[in-house]
């Protein structure tokens, strides 16, 4: 099954949107060696054409070039290998014909019009593909005749589709290009976007209503009926995998106190936590300055005293607190740490001038004993000479498989771990709705478990950069329809749900017409006994901790003294709103606009033109679709 469909369309809708795409998408020019579809052009599928208008058509070896590359563009897209069904199911036949038709008519227009291309030209144009450069970036004959001969194409019928596409862009820059967005809608554009709205509204939350009975068998059944496919038991797999990595064949046994000590001393620094001080820094514009003001603290006057001589306060001295290796100025860093705590140092030559340094708190260095860390340095040392293993047992692991062991005999025979999950869905979540633990490489173990077969010998899967896991499936609960008594509870909660939040929207429309016939937010907020409250600065790109985008949206929707209903941002609450004032942004000109967003409007103009261009074409040059040669070309 194709998954997360409606994004997928969404996508393939974006990738055919560029006129780029529409008219040089089935045109032999770019890039022949990386198409990894070269048979195609060993030999014409069928003589007839697929497309015709006029003199102009569009052979069946076009149209599945078109295809595979549409095909081949969008499973990479899509980081999964589309299958001919699933091109079928998104329409990328229709897609492909879309832009074919674009071409062709092009194709006949440029033909009537009697547009050429000279030689030197289409020289030029062929000397600039990059599928015909060397190493250096040059045009290389040698290279051009091997890419063609590769796929199967005569130079002749490359330069004819090169001089093809260049003569339909002739038509396109004829029509597009000078294209800019009119100030008038680039002005309406800064006023739309810019303008912010100011509205009173009250809140209300979902106490507002009043406790919700359970509801009658018939309602629970009725509620249940319409949202079956909701609580549907999706598919089940019974999964067995056995993990291989260095820590599952280390031998902490193995591991002797001499090179646990030996360990420890080497890595020291891990378990040394350095001494760290707490220091000040008076800075002083010469060194003049600065001895005079160590005189002073030498003959009795405080460090303190100096610093609000110098208008200066404590926290404006206060470097901060460090290691000696975490100070930069090696000079600072010696003086500090030369100085007891409390202590006042000589004038520093520091790298930005003469400081005085002052050290207020010392924390000494602390080192964890060996008895602290022993049982981690002998895991760290029995999975690092575990590594160098791992091969050995993975070899001996399928040589078991291979000589008819199950998974669980082989690994028991290796000491590995054989585990089993009875049931887990392809979100990792077991039949009580609850996610599995310890599921390891969660997301392709099982993307891997539910595109195998039950009982398949499968290859393992690479964990990191020295691991293994192998799987199998060993069973399959097939989705099905639950009945309403498996999970009355959760219907019934989530029909209370539905109706507590159908009653809070009729009450907020109720207050709402209240409202319209002249009551004011004040009044029902008093009799209700909740807050007006008023929000400013409201635009309609506004993200709000308050109002939901559709609140957004709606206070959007009409004039100064709008009123509306609209959810609040959560706890499914309702706000009742009213818009008091409009103001438009100041100084809202074409130039407002940014840069890239007119680039945009203007590309979008352009492609409305071109496809008023190609609509009307159609008209004057009928475009026939060969379906028997389309059937043709794509069962080949």
């Amino acid at each position: 099954m194709l998954n997360d469909g409606i994004p997928m369309l969404d996508s393939l809708r974006d990738a055919a949107r560029s006129w780029v795409a529409k008219l040089l998408l089935g045109v032999l020019v770019l890039s022949f060696a990386v198409w990894g579809i070269a048979d195609v052009f060993r030999g014409d599928i069928s003589s007839n054409a697929v497309l015709s208008a006029g003199r102009s058509e569009v052979s069946a070896t076009e149209f599945r070039l078109a295809y595979d590359r549409q095909l081949q563009f969008l499973s990479q897209r899509f980081n999964q290998r589309l299958t001919r069904e699933q091109a079928q199911a998104l329409g990328i036949t229709n897609q492909v014909l879309s832009q074919l038709v674009a071409g062709v008519v092009l194709d006949e227009e440029a033909r009537h019009m009697n547009l050429g291309l000279s030689d030197l030209w289409l020289a030029r144009l062929t000397a600039e593909d990059p599928a015909f450069h060397d190493a250096s970036g040059n045009f290389n004959r040698s290279r051009f005749e091997e890419v063609l001969r590769q796929v199967g194409m005569r130079p002749q019928d490359y330069l004819q589709n090169r001089a093809q596409v260049a003569r339909r862009q002739q038509i396109v820059e004829a029509v597009t290009d000078g294209m800019k967005t009119p100030d008038t809608l680039l002005k309406a554009m800064a006023l739309y976007q810019g303008e912010s709205r100011t509205i009173d509204y009250i809140t209300l939350p979902l106490s507002a209503v009043d406790e919700i009975p359970d509801p009658s068998d018939s309602d629970l059944k009725a509620y249940f009926d319409a949202h079956l496919a909701e609580y549907r038991a999706p598919e089940y797999r019974k999964i067995t995998y056995v993990k291989l990595e260095p820590e599952d064949i280390a031998d902490l046994s193995s591991i002797t106190p001499e090179e646990i000590k030996d360990y420890y001393d080497k890595n020291i620094s891990r378990y040394t936590t350095p001494e760290t001080r707490a220091i000040e820094q008076l800075g002083f514009p010469d060194e003049a300055a600065a001895k005079a003001a160590h005189d002073k603290i030498m003959a009795g006057t405080s460090f303190d005293d100096i610093v609000r001589e110098q208008g200066k306060t404590l926290q404006d001295v206060t470097l901060g607190t460090f290691d000696k290796g975490a100070i930069p100025d090696q000079s600072i860093a010696d003086a500090a740490f030369a100085l007891p705590q409390g202590g006042v140092s000589d004038v520093v030559n520091g790298a930005f001038g003469p400081v005085i340094l002052r050290v207020t708190a010392i924390t000494p260095q602390t080192v964890k004993p060996l008895s602290e860390v022993e049982d981690e340095i002998r895991k760290t040392t029995a999975v690092s000479q575990a590594t160098s293993g791992v091969l050995g047992v993975h070899d001996n692991f399928e040589d078991e498989r291979s000589s008819g062991a199950t998974m669980a005999e082989a690994a028991a025979k290796l000491k590995l771990k054989a585990v089993t999950i009875d049931a887990v869905d392809n979100s990792g979540n077991a039949p009580d709705g609850k996610p599995v633990a310890n599921i390891p490489d969660k997301a392709r173990l099982l993307q891997a478990a539910f595109q195998t077969d039950p009982g398949l010998d499968n290859d393992p899967l690479p964990l990191g950069n020295n691991g293994y896991l192998w799987y199998q499936v060993d069973g399959v609960t097939p989705a099905r329809d639950r009945t309403l008594d498996e999970v009355k509870d959760k219907v019934t909660e989530q029909w209370k749900a539905e109706e507590a939040q159908k009653r809070l929207t009729a009450k907020a429309e109720e207050l709402k017409k209240r409202l319209d016939s002249g009551m004011t937010l004040d009044a029902l907020a008093s009799e209700l006994n909740l807050e007006k409250q008023t929000k400013r600065g409201i635009t309609r790109g506004s993200t709000d901790t308050e109002l939901s985008a559709q609140a957004v949206a709606q206070v959007f929707g009409g004039p100064d003294g709008l009123t509306g209903v609209a959810p609040a941002a959560s706890d499914n609450a309702q706000i009742l709103f009213k818009v008091t004032e409009s103001v438009e942004p100041a100084g809202a000109g074409p130039d407002s606009i940014p840069e890239d967003q007119r680039e945009a409007f203007a590309a979008r103009l352009s492609d409305d033109l071109l496809d008023q261009l190609v609509a009307q074409l159609q008209t004057e040059f009928p475009v026939t679709v060969n379906q028997a040669a389309i059937d043709r070309a794509l069962s080949y």
